[in-house]
Parts: structure tokens; C-alpha cells; sequence
């Protein structure tokens, strides 16, 4: 979204905090980088300064995700980002220094996403109701390229209810259900053949009220000629990947179905009326899940698309492997 970083762009959302354009768009690879944890809804770690002082440069965290104090969704991962490599090494220690403790306990494990991301993610979603708290006690811990840790983070946030939409491409509905019951079935448009949508689950990554889309931010053309040119600010945004996915309004597309038979740039269309009402249901973690896309599953780092690796590949990019949670 927005700018591009590498092979991927990155949302920055019109607003009061931050200015930028946006687009729908399949984002070249859609593999995220570690400066991908600065895009809106990301905030810095909360930190607790320690009078301890190690030999060496810091080794500092970037951010915690999910923001302590927050209300998420039962697929949310705990991410945490260092703004320094962590070398392959250390990691086994780094993840045993980042406890996380549940008031219902469950299985989990750390996955890193390159050098800089590691995630926590339990084995099945969470249990609606959990109260989640990270102590991440970095305090003289080694990244093992020369760095140690001089604070200690702690994040505590509350899973809500469990709110989820399954979206069909072929059938051109999203079904949305609230703690296991239906709410409503939405009517939809997903991507074309061209610039097919994402299959799997994402966790919705935040969301805005309008963003400033162009099919420039993302690669898709700066020809304003082209047909597949758009420079648009449009409404009710539910963001899904870091290259480009949003569930949300188009003027192209004002009543997405099966009878307009119009396809998207990759994004997930809905009717004004829908994408308000979905925009009001969901929030940060909620699972997005799409099938019948032409195109696989998003990569799992492509926002917080983790639920797309199964429990073994999760366990493979893990260091010290599954843990059950300490009890609040």
C-alpha cells in the first residue's frame, strides 16, 4: 500500500496522524519486511527502564503488537519487532525471555519471520474472553550479534468476541458470525483474473474510515490513460495485508454480487450500506477468511496472515518450539 518498500508496498492511511496514498493491489511478492512494523496500528513498545546497564550496544525492541490495554480478535498474534538482527544463535534464549502468560491458558510458539520479526501465535485460535500479557524481560539478554537488551516490555490486551467472516470469490458472498451464530450474509466482489485476491485467513490489521487509493502505490499503473488506472479516496476500509488487501467501497463497484460481475484490483468489495456495517463490526485480529481465489495464500508475514502456515511449519521457524502458557 502507499509507498513501496522493496517488493512490497506499505499503507499510510489519510487521517489526523498520517497522510499517504493507499491501493488495492497484489504487491509484487507480498513478503513483508521488518520496516513493514511502522505502518498505522503499530505502536512503539511500551518500556520499563532498568538501572542495569550491559556491555555493549542495545539491543532494543521496535514494537509489541498488540497495543497494551486493546480489545483484539481471536487470531491475533503477539508480534514483536527488534530494530536489530537477532542472529540464529540467540534466538531459543530471546523467545524464553518473552513469557506469555493467558487467564486461560494454551498451547503456542514463537515463529520468526526473518531476523528482526518474531510472533507468538497459539496452536488454534484464542478462547474468546482471554486476557493475554507479554513480559518480554530483555534486560542483559544478547541478540547475539554484540547487543544486549537494557528494558524490560509489558503488553497486556483482551481477546473480545469472536468475530469472523468467511468470504467465497466464486459464490460472491461473506458470511459474517459473531461467537459461533450468522449475523448477516453480504453480497461481494473479490479480485479479477488479473489481479486475483489472496486466499487464506488474514487478521484484520486496522482500520480507517477512508483511504486515498491510487493504482501507482502498488505498481499497478501511473498511466493515467491505462484502464486499470485509479486515484481515488474511498470509504469503510478494513485492512487485510501490508501489499494491498482491503475489504471496503469502491465507486467503480457500487453493488458487488454475482449479477455486476466485477472484479477488483484484489481487494473485497461491498455495497456502501455493507462496507458500514462490516466496518463497525470488526476489529484488530478478527480472521478474514477467503476462499476460491485463483491465487494461493497470502505469505504469513504479509500482515498478520499467521494462520496460513499449518502447526508444523509454524513449529519449524520456532526455536525453542510449543509452550503452554503460564495462568494469569
Amino acid at each position: 500500500m502507499g509507498r513501496r518498500k522493496g517488493s512490497i508496498g506499505i499503507a499510510l492511511v489519510t487521517g489526523a496522524m498520517l497522510m499517504g496514498a493507499s491501493a488495492c493491489g497484489v504487491g509484487g511478492s507480498g513478503k513483508a519486511s521488518a520496516d513493514d512494523a511502522k505502518v498505522a496500528g503499530k505502536p512503539s513498545a511500551s518500556v520499563s527502564p532498568s538501572p542495569t546497564k550491559p556491555a555493549g550496544p542495545p539491543m532494543l525492541l521496535e514494537t509489541i503488537t498488540p497495543q497494551t490495554g486493546t480489545t483484539v480478535g481471536v487470531a491475533m498474534p503477539i508480534s514483536v519487532v527488534f530494530t536489530n538482527p537477532v542472529a540464529a544463535k540467540a534466538r531459543a534464549t530471546v523467545e524464553k525471555h518473552m513469557k506469555v502468560s493467558a487467564s486461560q491458558p494454551v498451547a503456542g510458539a514463537w515463529h520468526w519471520f526473518g531476523d528482526k520479526r518474531a510472533d507468538w501465535r497459539p496452536k488454534t485460535y484464542w478462547p474468546s474472553g482471554t486476557t493475554v500479557k507479554i513480559d518480554a524481560d530483555m534486560t542483559g539478554v544478547s541478540n547475539g550479534n554484540g547487543r544486549y537488551g537494557v528494558h524490560n516490555y509489558t503488553h497486556t490486551f483482551k481477546v473480545g468476541d469472536d468475530v469472523r467472516a468467511d468470504v467465497s470469490v466464486t459464490g460472491h458472498t461473506m458470511k459474517v458470525t459473531r461467537n459461533g451464530n450468522t449475523v448477516r450474509t453480504l453480497s461481494i466482489n473479490a479480485g479479477s483474473a488479473e489481479y486475483p485476491t489472496w486466499n487464506g485467513t488474514m487478521a484484520v490489521i486496522d482500520k480507517q474510515e477512508k483511504v486515498h487509493m491510487t493504482s501507482c502505490s502498488v505498481g499497478i499503473s501511473c498511466d493515467k490513460g491505462s484502464a486499470n488506472y485509479y486515484d481515488l479516496t474511498l470509504p469503510w476500509d478494513v485492512h487485510l495485508t501490508y501489499s494491498g488487501t482491503y475489504v471496503h467501497y469502491s465507486t467503480g463497484d457500487p453493488n458487488p454480487g454475482s449479477g455486476s460481475a466485477r472484479g477488483s484490483h484484489g481487494c473485497v468489495h461491498l455495497s456502501m450500506s455493507d462496507a458500514k456495517w462490516f466496518y463497525g463490526q470488526v476489529k484488530q485480529g478478527d480472521p478474514v477468511t477467503i476462499t476460491g481465489s485463483s491465487r494461493a495464500k497470502a505469505p504469513a508475514d504479509n500482515g498478520y496472515a499467521d494462520f496460513n502456515l499449518s502447526w508444523d511449519q509454524w513449529l519449524a521457524g520456532s526455536a525453542s518450539g510449543e509452550a503452554t502458557t503460564s495462568t494469569l
